[in-house]
């Protein structure tokens, strides 16, 4: 799997909601190098398990969507004196 990365205005944008939730939640204030060092850390860390179930959950629609598709090939067969 490749590295998460974000364009820069990406990773401003989410460092900034990350403080503005530990500022609320925690009622501690940090600065944009500490939002961004811990983003760095959860994309690295955590980021990979919410990949992952994306993977599965697409694998899912595709594999439901397949299902659909060869049931309705299977209904256009015709029958045979075999």
């Amino acid at each position: 799997m490749s590295t998460i990365t974000f364009s820069r205005d990406k990773k401003q944008e989410i460092a900034e909601k990350l403080r503005g939730y530990i500022a609320k939640e925690f009622e501690l204030e940090i600065g944009e190098f500490d939002s961004e060092f811990m983003l760095d850390f959860i994309a690295e860390e955590i980021g990979p398990h919410f990949y992952n179930q994306g993977l599965a959950d697409a694998i899912s629609v595709v594999q439901e969507r397949v299902e659909g598709i060869v049931e309705t090939i299977t209904w256009l067969e015709k029958p045979t004196n075999e």
